[in-house]
Parts: structure tokens; C-alpha cells; sequence
């Protein structure tokens, strides 16, 4: 929180107008009280009327006395007053002789000829104007009052500026001995001015800085600060360790805005600051304090946001889950870091270091890099990690997020082709580095899908799922390869560089991704440019293995009506899934859906042949007219073998799983379609040639109506469902 600064009160200076002011006023006072004891002792005189002549003769001698008293006191008024003018010049004339002194040196150093004779040293004027700096630098110093612009009467950062300067050209000059006194002078003013300049430099940035969290290793409340070029061995008591800790669950929450680093005012108050310490060639010394005040922020920022800097061997042993809440904190972390943090950042040091703009950018540069090199170390750690089909999404997600920022890392570190290869250099080494692992996440993707493909291959299980219900492969799959599409763009980036890196003869193009935007269209670019899209073909590959995976374990089951179910549950999740899932139809094709839908028609037909033919083979003419009758021992055989297979069936396969409530309807539909009137108008033929009563009861166990409800029974999974029907 910036601390408001009251107005410091005006200090007495020995060179300035208001003293000179204040003896006139005191002699002013002085002659008024002398006018006033005179005007009471005339006025007494005048009232004793009883007194002689003497008296008046007396007064008159004293009226021409007071004249020559108030005449003398006139003249030693004019004369204090030249005395106060000659020997208390204000500040701002003793600066205006110090410029005119060194413009006067500045032009004899123009001269060609060495034969000049220097000028007379103006030795009072240098004295008086340091000997103010000093005390002025003493005041602020003790911690009696703080420095403020706003408050300053001497103007203190133009005096420093001054002394720089008349330190300066003063040096050619150091021969002379009065001459190389003065310089010594200045220069240890200079020193001093510097000095304290460094350590109010310090103390703005560090006490006006805005959510700033406290570093373990940084000292708790400091108003002063030893400058860095006095005394170097304090220096490292400044670095900081590079670790954010976790938040607190009261500051878990992120803010997506950065907050203004300084108050405006304080911001000119750097950068004049800043000014006065590079001319004075202080640059070093500027520098260094604003790049740690600034690097702790950073890092402060970092850990407000729920940022660890964790090792390389902390990431591979740790559990997954885990891992997953530190990738996407990372991830978090990191985009605000580029689109928010980093330009607000640039902005200040643009701003404090205006018109030094390779100082600005070397500074920036600097602290940029090393907090995005951090970043990138656990990007990196986590593209080394064991690779497993569930860590895909989480690898993605950080390629994306590598991609997406390209161009704003771009923009934030623009180094033009005049810049100095020690400037340039490191910012091309960190493109190349988000490049490379850019590349590394790449490779673990399609490594990791290709992972998958194995996965079907060795699933190679003899145990048959109950009931011919989808089997668990299937479900993974499909949900895998419904995130994973979710992906498509990148991934079919992701595998184009792929291509590229098997084939780099074969291709040359750019190596942008296409867009930071998922399911946009891709535009098929380079050598590949008439191929089939890659991930698209992967995808084929791997519902092709799929398939025949599906096929193989439908062979495990002995009947062959069971087998059908199987497939038919099987193939009914898939195209669900694919037509959820309009990246996955996309990707797959019309022609790919239309062929899968023509093989589940194909697999009902299968079953109603497998398990309802045998049934309507019951319901035929043939065998039962003998000689133009009915033959009843033939009818009544008929009925025994069609209620024993319905009663078959009725077991077996309502204990068959039929998850998809629209096919488990659909199939029992175009069963009872089938069967039920074929069974009503066989009865309605035959059953009048069995004896009503016990023989009816016996042979005829199903009425239409119930054979209908017996197959609404079929493919619930339960198989107590007869049972509980006989009861």
C-alpha cells in the first residue's frame, strides 16, 4: 500500500532570499520601537508647561540627535542590505554561476589550440553549492524528513545533475591543482548524491509495490538500504531463491487482472530518478536495484497464483492426480503470465527507462527469461514423465498453450535486426527452446496414441462378457476418442510435424500450427498437401482395429444368437458415440457411418435367423395333413416343441443384455412383428382340432397376447424373470 507522504516543512538556508527578508524585517522592527520609546518622551515634555526655557532648548537638541540617529540607521540599512546580497546569493544563482562556469570550460575545450590560459576558478561560488548539496543530502539522510519532488526547494535531482556535470569538466583540468581540488569535491558529493539516490531508487520500488508477498529470504520492513557499488559484499543479501509457494486457500483465487504496478507519481519519480543515476553513469547501480525489486514481484505474482518450482524428480515420482492440479495450475499461471503480467512489466520498464531503450529491453529481457525458464522446467519435466494413454489431454493442453502464445511471446520480445547478438541471442534461444519442447509434447502425443493401437492389439481376454452386453474396451475407447477429437486440430498438427520429422526431405513448409482455435478446418500445406489428413487416418486405424478386436471376441461365445447381440450392442455404442460427436463423423466420413449401419442391420438379421426361425419353422403346413386331415399327434408335437422353445428362449435370453433402450425396443418390435401373428393365425387354424379342457390346457400354453409380453421380457439381464413368472 503506498504510504502518503505529508508536505515536508521549508528548511532555513544559509544562501537563500527568505534570510536576506528576515534581517530587513528585524531591522525594520528595530527602528519602529526606536520611533516609538522617542514619540514618549517628547510627548511628557511637551505636557510639563511649568518647566524653564533650558528645557525646550534641551528638546530641540534632541530633535536634531534622533535625525542623526534615524539618518545613521538609514545608511547602515542600505549598507546591511548590500552586505546581504553580496554575501548570501540564493541557490539558484550560485547554480546559474555554476553553468555559466561550464559553459565557459565547455568552450575551451572546443578550441583547437592548447595554448589557452584557464579561466579564474570561481573556488566561493563551487564551495557554497556543494557545501548545500551536502547539507541538503545530510538532512534526508538522518531520516529527520523524507525527499519529495513536490516539497523540494533546491530541486534536488537538478543539482545532482549539476554536480555530474561540473565533476565531468572538471577532469580534463585535474592538473591544475585547484582545479583537481574542486573535481575531488564533486566527485565525492557525487558519490554521496548517488548513494542516495540508489537507496530512495530502493525504497520506492519496494514500498509502493502493489501485491507484493513477502520473500523468505527478503528482509521484513526496510526504509534504508546500503547502495550496491559501496559496499559489494552486501549485495547478495538481495538474491532471493526462485520458489513460489502454494497459496493459501484464502488467496487460491486467481485474478485474471494485473494490477497497476506504481501509482503514476511514483513512476515519474523512477524514471527521473532514473535518469539522473544512467547520465551520472550509475547504470550498474540502477539497474541492479530495480531488477531484484522488480524479479521478487514477479515471482510474487507467480506464487499468487498457485505456481511451484518443482524439480524434475519431484514431477516423475509424483501420483497423477496430483500431477493433473499442478498441470493446470501451470497452465493458468502461465497464460496470465504472458498476456497479462509480462506486458504490464514491459510497460513499466519502457516507461521507467524512457529513452534508454536497450537498457529497458536488456532489463526486461532478463527477468522475463528467467521466469518463463522456469515455467518452461516443468513443461519439460512433464513431457519426460512415464507416457500413459491418460496423460494425452494434460500434454496437449500444454502444447496448446505453448502454440497459442507464439505470437505474444513474439510481440513481447520483438528483437529487431540492429539489436546486439548479446541482446538478441537469448531470445532466440528461448523461442527455440518453447520450439523444442513444443516438439518433445508433440512426439509424446502420438507416441502416446500410438500406445493406444497396442492397447487393442493385446487385449486378447477368452472370457466372454455376460450377456453379450458392450465390452469395457469398447467404452474406453470410444470415450478416449471422444476427448481425444476434441483435439483434432492439434492433433492433426501434432502429427504433421510428425510426418515431417519422418520425412524431412519430403516436406517443406511452415511449421505455425494453424490456429490456436480447436476444430477449425486445418489447410493442408507442403509436401503432404494431397495426403489424407494423418490424425483422421490414424483414427481409421484405430476403429479399424477396434472392429476387428470386437469380431475375435464375438467368437467366443458358442451361440451364435448370442454372438449377434454381442456385435450388435457392441457396434449400437459406437455409432451412438460417433453421432454425439461431430468431430469423430467428421473425421471418420458418411461412408465409414453407412457401412457400420448396414453391418448392425445385418447382425439383427443374423439373430432373428439364429434364434426365430426354428420358431416360425413350427407354424408351417407341411407335415401335418395325413391323407387330407390333421394329424393330431403331429399338431400336438408342434405345440410341445414351440412352447419348449419358447420357454428356452424366455430363460436364455432374458438374461441377454441389451443396454440401448431404443435397440432393446426396436429388437423385441420386430420380433413380436414376426411372431405374434404368425402364432395367433396358427391357432386360430389348429386349435381346434385339440380336445377342449386338459388337453388345450396342456398343449396350448401361450395366447397371443402372452407370447407378446414373454418377448418384452427378452434382453433385461435378468434371468429370474421366467421364475418369478411361474410363481
Amino acid at each position: 500500500m503506498e504510504t502518503k507522504q505529508s508536505p515536508l516543512p521549508k528548511k532555513s538556508n544559509s544562501f537563500s532570499s527568505s534570510s536576506r527578508e528576515e534581517k530587513l524585517r528585524e531591522s525594520d522592527r528595530n527602528l519602529s520601537l526606536g520611533a516609538i520609546k522617542f514619540g514618549d518622551r517628547h510627548e511628557k515634555k511637551e505636557t510639563d508647561g511649568s518647566k524653564e526655557d533650558s528645557i525646550e532648548e534641551e528638546v530641540e537638541k534632541e530633535d536634531k540627535e534622533q535625525e542623526r540617529v534615524e539618518e545613521k540607521a538609514t545608511e547602515e540599512e542600505e549598507t546591511s542590505n548590500e552586505n546581504v546580497e553580496e554575501s548570501d546569493p540564493s541557490f539558484i544563482a550560485i547554480s546559474d554561476e555554476i553553468d555559466h562556469f561550464l559553459g565557459v570550460l565547455a568552450s575551451l575545450q572546443d578550441v583547437q589550440d592548447q595554448g589557452y590560459e584557464l579561466p579564474k576558478l570561481p573556488e566561493p561560488i563551487i564551495e557554497k553549492f556543494i557545501d548545500v548539496l551536502e547539507k541538503e543530502i545530510a538532512t534526508y539522510e538522518s531520516g529527520g524528513q523524507k525527499w519529495s519532488p513536490d516539497h523540494d526547494e533546491i530541486s534536488l535531482l537538478d543539482a545532482f545533475n549539476r554536480v555530474h556535470k561540473l565533476a565531468s569538466a572538471l577532469t580534463p583540468f585535474s592538473s591544475e591543482p585547484r582545479y583537481n581540488h574542486a573535481m575531488n569535491r564533486a566527485g565525492v558529493v557525487l558519490h554521496d548524491a548517488m548513494a542516495f539516490l540508489e537507496d530512495e531508487f530502493f525504497s520506492l520500488l519496494d514500498e509502493n509495490s502493489r501485491g507484493k508477498q513477502q520473500d523468505p529470504g527478503s528482509t521484513s520492513s526496510k526504509t534504508k538500504r546500503p547502495p550496491s557499488f559501496s559496499r559489494p559484499q552486501q549485495q547478495q543479501q538481495h538474491e532471493h531463491v526462485d520458489r513460489c509457494i502454494l497459496p493459501s486457500a484464502e488467496s487460491s483465487t486467481i485474478n485474471e487482472e494485473y494490477p497497476q504496478t506504481y501509482p503514476t507519481d511514483i513512476v515519474e519519480r523512477l524514471r527521473s530518478i532514473a535518469a539522473v543515476m544512467i547520465s551520472a553513469g550509475y547504470v550498474t547501480e540502477c539497474c541492479e536495484v530495480f531488477s531484484v525489486a522488480r524479479r521478487n514481484a514477479i515471482f510474487a505474482s507467480l506464487s499468487s497464483l498457485g505456481c511451484e518450482k518443482i524439480s524434475i524428480d519431484d514431477v516423475q515420482r509424483m501420483a497423477w492426480d496430483s500431477l493433473e492440479g499442478e498441470i493446470a495450475t501451470w497452465i493458468k499461471a502461465f497464460r496470465h503470465s504472458i498476456t497479462v503480467s509480462f506486458p504490464s512489466e514491459r510497460e513499466l520498464f519502457d516507461t521507467v527507462f524512457s529513452g534508454h531503450k536497450d537498457i529497458a529491453d536488456s532489463l526486461f529481457n532478463s527477468l522475463a527469461l528467467g521466469a518463463i525458464s522456469q515455467l518452461l522446467n516443468f513443461a519439460e519435466a512433464v513431457a519426460m514423465t512415464n507416457r500413459s494413454a491418460e496423460k494425452l489431454f494434460k500434454m496437449l493442453d500444454i502444447y496448446e498453450t505453448l502454440r497459442d502464445s507464439t505470437p505474444t511471446i513474439d510481440a513481447i520480445f520483438s528483437v529487431d535486426g540492429n539489436e546486439e547478438e548479446s541482446l538478441a541471442s537469448p531470445v532466440m534461444d528461448l523461442k527455440s527452446e518453447i520450439s523444442a519442447l513444443r516438439c518433445r509434447l508433440g512426439e509424446a502425443a502420438v507416441a502416446i496414441f500410438g500406445d493406444l493401437e497396442s492397447s487393442i492389439k493385446t487385449d486378447t481376454g477368452k472370457t466372454p462378457v455376460p450377456g453379450g452386453a458392450v465390452h469395457p474396451l469398447t467404452r474406453y475407447v470410444m470415450n478416449y476418442l471422444k476427448y481425444a477429437c476434441e483435439y483434432k486440430n492439434t492433433l492433426e498438427q501434432v502429427f504433421k510435424d510428425h510426418q515431417r520429422t519422418e520425412r524431412p526431405s519430403s516436406y517443406d513448409g511452415d511449421d505455425e500450427p494453424p490456429g490456436s482455435t480447436r476444430n477449425n478446418d486445418n489447410q493442408s500445406d507442403g509436401g503432404i498437401a494431397d495426403d489424407p489428413k494423418p490424425f483422421a487416418a490414424q483414427l481409421m486405424v484405430v476403429m479399424e482395429l477396434l472392429h476387428s478386436n470386437l469380431d475375435a471376441k464375438s467368437r467366443l461365445y458358442k451361440d451364435q444368437a448370442l454372438c449377434n447381440i454381442f456385435l450388435m450392442n457392441n457396434g449400437r455404442y459406437i455409432m451412438k458415440k460417433i453421432k454425439g460427436a461431430a468431430e469423430i463423423h467428421e473425421l471418420l466420413g458418411d461412408a465409414w457411418c453407412r457401412k457400420r449401419s448396414s453391418e448392425l442391420r445385418q447382425y439383427h438379421k443374423n439373430y432373428q435367423r439364429e434364434t426365430w426361425s426354428k420358431v416360425l419353422a413350427c407354424f408351417k403346413d407341411e407335415g401335418l395333413n395325413v391323407r387330407g386331415n390333421v394329424s393330431k399327434p403331429v399338431l400336438k408335437e408342434r405345440f410341445k416343441s414351440f412352447n419348449a422353445m419358447i420357454d428356452e428362449i424366455h430363460k436364455t435370453q432374458s438374461s441377454w443384455v441389451v443396454s440401448d433402450e431404443q435397440l432393446q425396443s426396436e429388437m423385441r418390435v420386430s420380433i413380436s412383428a414376426v411372431v405374434v401373428p404368425a402364432y395367433r393365425s396358427f391357432l386360430g387354424r389348429f386349435s381346434q382340432y385339440l380336445d377342449p379342457g386338459r388337453q388345450t390346457e396342456k398343449y396350448i400354453k401361450f395366447g397371443a397376447d402372452d407370447l407378446e409380453n414373454y418377448i418384452d421380457e427378452l434382453f433385461d439381464g435378468n434371468p429370474s424373470s421366467m421364475a418369478r413368472r411361474r410363481m
